[in-house]
């Protein structure tokens, strides 16, 4: 019966039918992060999320505790995956205006890209493909090369990884 109904209206099968009812309730009864066009914890809060693209398998703020804040756009590539309480903030408050977000470059993170429990990524950030961010990082300058382990605060390269060790087969 499971499998019918995830077929049915199209469910991923890494997460529990109690994950989309719990979603359900909060989403559509409680109106809680409503515009968000896929399921995400009920923990989570999502700004903007018409300016998210996302890849494939890519659901922002399915794991508990995420603030993702799209403003000025975020682009998240295929089958990466954030852990919980992770903060992706597109836009800072204006310093004379609070009132106000200043503009900036969308932040990208690339393809197959890991980012660790805790991690706060922001504005105008570009990670490039195979990025691991080490949980508690604060990641204030982008690492485009990717192929990279990068870890504290602010975010460093702690490890360079080897782009044929990195191929999925």
């Amino acid at each position: 019966m499971k499998k019918i109904i995830r077929k049915v209206f199209n469910l991923r099968t890494d997460v529990s039918i109690s994950f989309y009812i719990i979603d359900l309730f909060f989403r559509k009864l409680f109106r809680q992060n409503a515009d968000v066009k896929w399921a995400i914890h009920h923990t989570s809060i999502v700004i903007h999320p018409e300016k998210i693209k996302r890849g494939i398998n890519v659901y922002p703020g399915d794991s508990p505790g995420n603030y993702i804040q799209a403003k000025n756009g975020i682009e998240i590539g295929d089958h990466t995956n954030l852990g919980p309480n992770v903060g992706i903030i597109s836009a800072n408050h204006n310093v004379l205006n609070n009132k106000l977000h200043d503009v900036s470059k969308p932040i990208k993170i690339g393809k197959h890209c890991w980012v660790g429990m805790g991690v706060v990524i922001l504005p105008e950030v570009e990670l490039g493909d195979y990025t691991i961010v080490g949980a508690n990082s604060v990641v204030t300058k982008s690492f485009t090369e990717g192929y990279c382990v990068i870890a504290g605060n602010p975010a460093v390269i702690i490890k360079q990884l080897d782009p044929s060790d990195c191929i999925i087969k």
